[in-house]
């Protein structure tokens, strides 16, 4: 794949962008208890069906004057667009902790959310204009079938960046919230309790290493096909889509040796009309009985410790936080995060077209 045509997809998610900011929204702001209905957000597929089932089912029922209306995927590019034209179309949109806490009040509204229970929540879950649903791990992998040979098959991070030893086509997914940037790191020698502040170029570096044999997938559902269809023989690609390959009956390794994790949340762009329909909704994602169905059918690691888990045989392979994980674990940092993210992404894309 040429360095265009991966630039492209990488690109794609963005080209809607301009129709966005044309389009004009003729929804007017909602009565708190007449009928609502709020434009969710997510990265499709499993992942947002289990949302569905799990987050808005639950919650319709218990407020039928609430409908969603469903799409994919969500983008802060795309909410700059909305939140500048004054056509904000979107209320609740998937989005990186670090990216809601740096555009806090001006693409995102700060939320009331002290009606939320935090004694059994994991920290950083609940933010100024964010609040956490799981926690996302996105795990090293291979197509078990491309090395057959437990004896020749990759064992480490650093194993990932071998091309020599370990051919074949790479996957990683764009998104910061991934670890596209932290492994690299891990792989050309950083401590794992030192990876912060970020050494971005450093990193970006270490990528270039890799570049001609990796597909740079925009989202996980790109990702998720390119493994099902045998695009790809070694990946970085998040717990909530191996489950579903596994379930499929896909051969999958998982090496555990240094795995990036990152809080997934949810936030309301700034002007939503709906704003405060959405702000009531995601006080309930961190619902015990939600939180546990989301785990129990995407494999992720749950935000409320008092969630009552019955994990699937396949779930329990990428429980990162599970006795089956006999690596390391880094969660990323919020913090540098929340100031850095506009920067890095910036400095990222540039990477990916150039």
């Amino acid at each position: 794949m040429s360095r265009r045509n991966r630039a492209l997809a990488t690109l794609s998610a963005i080209a809607s962008v301009a129709l966005l900011a044309a389009c004009s929204n003729e929804t007017t702001p909602t009565d708190p208890d007449g009928p609502v209905t709020l434009t969710f957000v997510a990265y499709g597929g499993v992942g947002q069906d289990a949302m569905i089932k799990y987050y808005q089912e639950p919650y319709t029922a218990a407020n039928p004057n609430v409908t969603f209306i469903n799409t994919s995927p969500p983008d802060v590019a795309q909410v700059k667009a909305q939140v500048e034209s004054g056509a904000v179309v979107w209320d609740v949109v998937a989005v990186a902790p670090a990216a809601a806490t740096q555009n806090c009040g001006t693409l995102f509204e700060r939320l009331d959310l002290s009606s939320v229970d935090q004694t059994n929540l994991v920290p950083q879950t609940v933010g100024e204009c964010y609040i956490g649903n799981f926690i996302n791990a996105t795990p090293f992998a291979y197509r078990t079938e491309a090395f057959p040979d437990p004896a020749k098959a990759p064992k480490t991070i650093k194993d990932f960046f071998d091309v020599e030893n370990f051919p074949g086509q790479r996957g990683i997914l764009t998104n910061l919230q991934n670890g596209i940037l932290e492994y690299p790191l891990l792989a050309d020698g950083v401590d794992p309790d030192n990876l912060y502040p970020l050494d971005v170029d450093r990193s970006l570096a270490k990528l270039e290493t890799i570049r001609d044999v990796t597909t740079f997938a925009p989202n996980v559902g790109a990702l998720q096909q390119a493994v099902s269809a045998k695009q790809v023989d070694l990946f970085l690609l998040a717990d909530s889509r191996l489950v579903p390959l596994m379930d499929e009956g896909m051969d999958i390794t998982i090496v555990w040796d240094v795995t990036v994790t990152s809080i997934n949340a949810f936030a309301v762009p700034k002007g939503s009309p709906n704003a405060k329909a959405a702000e009531r909704f995601l006080a309930t994602v961190v619902d015990p009985k939600a939180v546990a169905g989301i785990t129990e059918t995407l494999g992720t690691a749950p935000v409320n410790l008092a969630a009552p888990l019955n994990l699937s045989e396949n779930a329990k392979k990428v429980e990162v936080y599970g006795p089956v994980n006999t690596g390391k674990t880094v969660l990323q940092d919020i913090e540098w995060y929340a100031q850095n993210f506009n920067e890095v992404t910036t400095k990222l894309t540039n990477w990916l077209v150039g």
